[in-house]
């Protein structure tokens, strides 16, 4: 196959989920209606439901992200689907396999669906083109690209705690360059129509393109998350301070860590979040990291939810057959 992979087949069908990049917002909602349903079940005495028995998930992890593996996979368990998590540690991968290769000898486990996670932005959309005809790939992860279940599982996030988009002012905060986490968000939230995304952070960690994403840029933290109902901490890599990026943990954090003196410039049930893990003392302090604002353990329950709902719709289930 060449040319661009499509995300969705000739009747709108999800196929791939790459990128949040394309779809609207009709598409956005039918994946956070149907992971409403799935969210309904760990209140169940049976958690699991059939849809994908019968079926083999392979999370394809080039890139370690233990609580992104462990969610996909639990998620395809409460499908009924077969799991096989792919170590790429003892892959011939180490041993100057290509991506292509490996794509191939997988396949011929005869997998049903692929959740990519690799340090080269474009890896997903690479095995999306290259993968036999019915196969479905997921993108957990590709560089600086994009991070689109991640994205998907925040907006849930912020439905369930802020219900309608359209009036939210949302921040987000930190490593906006580095950060694929942060570009499917931004992209995420104008799709979903809220009021104003604003993006938070020190000119070095910063596109410098930032503004044509549809984004208010700020370079004060106090200013940025004036009035705002929903705040975003991104994780910092502490590789940015060892080249100059940045200066020290403690002196980012005075300027740009998230404190209970700094939150109550939002708005009073403004929510906090994070897609972890949580640099403590950082980004943040434990006390708003744990406090009642705070909807950070929720995302990881969430999540859950979402990645069943993409992983059954990219199988082909309609958004109405989770009751059955």
């Amino acid at each position: 196959m060449n040319g661009e992979p499509q995300q969705t087949d000739t009747q709108g069908k999800l196929r791939h989920f790459l990128s949040i990049e394309g779809f609207r917002r009709e598409q956005l909602v039918q994946i956070l209606d149907a992971a409403e349903s799935f969210a309904m079940l760990p209140g169940r005495q049976v958690k699991k439901v059939p849809l994908l028995r019968g079926k083999i998930i392979t999370n394809l992890f080039f890139e370690n992200s233990t609580r992104t593996r462990t969610t996909f996979e639990l998620a395809a368990k409460l499908l009924s689907a077969d799991v096989i998590n792919f170590n790429v540690n003892v892959s011939a991968t180490s041993k100057g396999e290509t991506l292509l290769d490996t794509l191939r000898n997988i396949e011929a486990m005869h997998s049903d669906m692929f959740v990519v996670r690799h340090h080269a932005s474009g890896a997903a959309h690479f095995i999306a083109q290259h993968v036999a005809p019915g196969v479905s790939v997921i993108n957990a992860g590709d560089g600086r690209h994009a991070h689109p279940t991640q994205a998907m599982l925040d907006m849930f996030t912020i439905r369930r705690h802020k219900g309608d988009f359209t009036p939210l002012r949302v921040a987000i905060v930190g490593d906006i360059q580095h950060s694929r986490v942060a570009r499917s968000q931004i992209m995420a939230l104008n799709i979903l129509g809220v009021s104003e995304v604003r993006v938070v952070a020190p000119r070095t960690l910063l596109p410098a393109d930032v503004r044509t994403l549809g984004v208010h840029v700020f370079h004060d933290l106090e200013q940025g998350i004036e009035d705002v109902d929903v705040i975003i901490m991104l994780r910092l890599q502490r590789e940015r301070m060892d080249n100059a990026l940045l200066p020290s943990a403690h002196e980012y954090f005075q300027l740009w860590g998230l404190t209970q003196e700094r939150l109550q410039r939002a708005r009073p049930d403004a929510i906090v979040m994070h897609p972890g893990p949580i640099n403590r003392g950082v980004e943040i302090t434990s006390e708003v990291a744990d406090g009642p604002q705070s909807v950070i353990l929720q995302q990881v329950s969430y999540g859950i939810a979402v990645r069943m709902a993409v992983m059954s719709m990219a199988m082909g289930n309609r958004s109405g057959d989770q009751g059955t």
